[in-house]
């Protein structure tokens, strides 16, 4: 099967990276797992897809002198990999309008409300402060615009009484990885269309 190849970028212990990685082991799966790239050496998620077999890299973002620097060598490094789609999944860098250009229309995210409510961090406390009576999760293109691209798939948890930030986080957790799969799959297949 012919499948687009995928690179996913973390920052941490890459839950949702792992959820793709998961779906992308099945045979029918549209995308397949290119490499696994981190801008800190410390992120959990590495040992993961190491031990999965899947190539990884890390590039340090405080090892160059800008932002434009350390984006040239991301992607650089995944040019050489031959991928064609991006899915973020827990990286913590903003990437500048430049770097996104050159990935448009292949670049994906996964962000923890409805969008567009709640773009940027601490999206539970936030959800909770307002006393929202429900929450969720978002996928969505990215764009030049912080958590603002176009949205391809959502999911709603509810907001119960005596939530703390990290119960209401654990709920919607579960409902991202569900759906990032989905949403990744969709964009595999629409390069893979391309291409042909």
């Amino acid at each position: 099967m012919n499948k687009a190849r995928t690179a996913i970028l973390i920052s941490g212990r890459g839950s949702n990276m792992m959820a793709l990685v998961e779906a992308a082991s099945a045979a029918d799966f549209p995308a397949e797992i290119a490499c696994v790239v981190s801008n800190r050496a410390d992120a959990k998620g590495l040992d993961f897809a190491a031990g999965r077999g899947i190539p990884i890299r890390v590039i340090d973002h405080k090892a160059f002198a800008s932002r434009e620097a350390f984006e040239a060598a991301l992607d650089a490094y995944l040019r050489s990999m031959n991928v064609e789609a991006i899915a973020l999944a827990g990286f913590m860098r903003v990437l500048t309008a430049q770097f996104i250009a050159g990935w448009d229309g292949r670049m994906i995210n996964i962000h923890p409300s409805l969008l567009p409510a709640y773009k940027g961090l601490h999206t539970h406390e936030r959800a909770i402060a307002d006393g929202a009576k429900v929450a969720g999760c978002s996928v969505h293109l990215v764009t030049a615009e912080l958590d603002g691209g176009p949205v391809l798939l959502q999911a709603e948890v509810p907001v119960l009484a005596g939530d703390t930030p990290d119960v209401l986080a654990a709920r919607v957790l579960k409902e991202e990885h569900r759906i990032y799969p989905q949403a990744l799959a969709w964009l595999a297949e629409r390069i893979i269309e391309e291409r042909e």
